[in-house]
């Protein structure tokens, strides 16, 4: 069970990154005192979402849009007891869809050495050394290339992102110049890095350098890391998404 307290950092006027030793959440501030969440970390976590949802001055019908960015366990974790407990609309890219509901097994990666090296090191760290169990959860909404989402009171683009896994999606906040790039982006050692573990490394690498090399963005959302709020350019502009993990 993850700890009720978790620390919340606020990145934006109206974005705050809920971190968690595997896989950080973001709680996002909408017109007419809302939220969305984007990700739901791994099992477990849905009591430390809602405590700092409460320390936002927020109860739990606040929570009205889940996104995922992708299918992982540690990002689709705790979706089905949020969902229940917030009665929150679930989003989520549609060809992950199959996945995130049960309908079909997840493709896996064919991690590099290193990459072998890191998982290592995440099994160390999680209880009995193994993945718990995640409750499959239905999709309100498949989201698709070019879609955008309503009631954030400003434009928000979906960006279909495959590589990471078939369906990963990113989404875009042009005017308040923040991306959610789910795993595709991460961040080491004050290093922007292609997030590890991909299904199709290629194709992760050419949806990287996209996310990459979108003009407005001043603050990146990871997953997995420090979020990137100052000389975001810069770092997006000095990664070499080619030679991680290698």
């Amino acid at each position: 069970m993850t700890s009720l307290r978790t620390e919340l950092r606020q990145l934006t006027d109206t974005v705050w990154q809920l971190p968690f030793a595997v896989g950080h959440v973001h709680l996002v501030a909408l017109p007419g005192d809302g939220f969305a969440a984007v990700d739901t970390g791994m099992p477990g976590s849905a009591p430390a979402i809602l405590d700092a949802l409460g320390r936002l001055g927020a109860g739990p019908r606040a929570l009205r849009q889940i996104v995922l960015t992708h299918s992982h366990i540690d990002h689709v974790g705790s979706a089905a007891p949020l969902v229940a407990a917030t009665g929150a609309t679930l989003l989520a890219g549609a060809d992950d869809v199959p996945y995130i509901t049960g309908a079909r097994p997840e493709p896996q990666a064919r991690p590099t050495p290193a990459e072998a090296a890191l998982r290592v090191q995440i099994f160390a760290g999680l209880p009995g050394g193994a993945l718990p169990v995640r409750e499959p959860v239905g999709v309100d909404v498949p989201l698709r290339e070019g879609d955008t989402l309503d009631g954030w009171g400003e434009s928000v683009r979906v960006l279909h992102v495959p590589g990471h896994t078939p369906g990963g999606i990113a989404l875009h906040l042009p005017r308040s110049r923040v991306l959610f790039p789910g795993d595709l982006i991460g961040a080491v050692d004050g290093r922007v890095v292609l997030g590890p573990f991909n299904v199709d490394r290629e194709r992760a690498e050419s949806s990287f350098r996209r996310l990459a090399a979108l003009d407005d963005v001043d603050t990146v959302c990871v997953p997995h890391g420090d979020p990137l709020v100052d000389g975001a350019r810069a770092a997006l502009a000095a990664a070499t998404p080619d030679r991680d993990w290698r």
